[in-house]
């Protein structure tokens, strides 16, 4: 595999990148960069076929206070009101005893897709998961807010994506649908869990 400079994924990319200039402008969130950047480890070939479906983004692990980069400590830098401040997570916390939560952002690029595969909505992610390799939550949650903040990019607004995590049970996380088109519920990144059947569901008259 040929490896590309940052320059030159830029020259690809285009607007569809997050690397160390924008984030380091977006003094807001106080993202811990040091001097070391990682090696974009995708071939050009690879960027030239998704520029226009994905974002090139640097992960970065930690802020500038030595906190790790976590849903958790998102979840409290953003807030979950968005009569306060936007963009913000939805208002729950079934998860915040949920092990996923606290795995930190990993030090490194990674590619996400902007919108769902079409041919991906309303199937089982047990049958998805064998066509698609799903994202971590944490990567999903990061990726969300800074396209917001830096390219002004709203990624699955209406819809829900899934993610490599579960939960302690074993149920598939689920997160995204910032906002509701039928005005039900407020503004906020959500987090949910896909519930499997399991012995103690069942039905009554």
């Amino acid at each position: 595999m040929n490896h590309i400079s940052e320059s030159d994924a830029k020259s690809i990319m285009g607007r569809n990148m997050i690397g160390r200039e924008e984030i380091a402008n977006l003094t807001s969130m106080n993202f811990l960069l040091g001097e070391f950047v990682p090696e974009i480890q995708y071939s050009k070939d690879e960027l030239e076929k998704k520029k226009e479906d994905y974002i090139l983004i640097l992960g970065v692990s930690q802020f500038e206070d030595g906190t790790l980069v976590t849903i958790r400590n998102l979840k409290e830098k953003m807030g979950m009101d968005p009569n306060i401040s936007e963009p913000c997570f939805y208002n729950q916390d079934w998860y915040d005893n949920e092990e996923f939560i606290d795995i930190p952002m990993k030090d490194g690029w990674f590619l996400i897709r902007k919108e769902v595969y079409e041919n991906s909505r309303a199937v089982q992610p047990t049958e998805l998961m064998e066509k698609i390799n799903f994202p971590p939550a944490i990567n999903c949650t990061y990726a969300f807010f800074l396209s917001w903040y830096i390219l002004d990019i709203k990624i699955w607004y209406h819809d829900f994506v899934w993610c490599s995590d579960t939960d302690h049970n074993g149920d598939r996380i689920y997160v995204g649908k910032y906002h509701d088109v039928d005005g039900v519920n407020k503004n906020g990144f959500s987090i949910h869990r896909h519930l499997a059947l399991r012995p103690c569901y069942g039905g009554i008259d």
